[in-house]
């Protein structure tokens, strides 16, 4: 069986090099971008099944990445993360309610749970 594809955003770039290692660890290819910019970019170039995108970027930050995404590319599932808790009915409100929030700090199993938990619902 094929590995799933990965897209992890995060502007800080120990941050995104830490959730990618961890993710291939846990079996997963990944591709890394430090923007919201960046991630869109490499989605037209690369096709993905999930991304795990920052909340808190400069410039466009992950909602509007989400938005965007969700938008472009339906069929990626999203996980969101941030320092700063959000819930789903926030989520709901800011039209991107099929993304799941993680709060950080969490552990590199918990976010490849959150992730292959976005992966089986899509396929569901």
């Amino acid at each position: 069986m094929q590995s799933k594809k990965i897209l992890v955003v995060d502007d800080d770039p120990s941050q995104c090099r830490c959730m990618a290692i961890g993710l291939r660890v846990e079996g997963f290819d990944v591709v890394e971008a430090l923007s919201g910019v960046q991630a869109l970019a490499n989605l037209e170039a690369d096709e993905v099944d999930a991304a795990v995108i920052d909340l808190m970027m400069p410039g466009m930050n992950g909602l509007e990445t989400c938005r965007v995404l969700m938008q472009k590319f339906p069929r990626v599932r999203v996980v969101l993360t941030s320092a700063y808790h959000l819930s789903q009915r926030q989520l709901d409100l800011a039209g991107i309610g099929d993304a799941v929030f993680l709060g950080k700090p969490f552990t590199v199993e918990r976010l490849a749970s959150a992730v292959r938990e976005r992966l089986d619902h899509a396929a569901a």
